[in-house]
């Protein structure tokens, strides 16, 4: 099986979840600390982005953080 870290790295598309300082609070929106402040990643809105749109990284969540979860919403 292929990961997506493997998926992101070959093709001309990357997985993406958008973070947001502020938004409901649900199961599928864990909430984390990215770049000093709060955010919930919104995990509902998952969807995958042609690189060329994509400006550069802004970071990278620990897939400790989010994985069971998204494990959970997709099971």
């Amino acid at each position: 099986m292929i990961s997506p870290s493997d998926m992101n790295a070959v093709l001309p598309r990357v997985i993406v979840a958008p973070i947001a300082s502020k938004g409901q609070a649900l199961g599928c929106r864990p909430e984390v600390e990215f770049d000093g402040k709060s955010a919930r990643i919104l995990l509902d809105q998952i969807r995958c982005v042609d690189k060329v749109r994509l400006l550069g990284k802004l970071g990278e969540i620990d897939k400790t953080l989010w994985h069971g979860v998204l494990l959970q919403m997709l099971g």
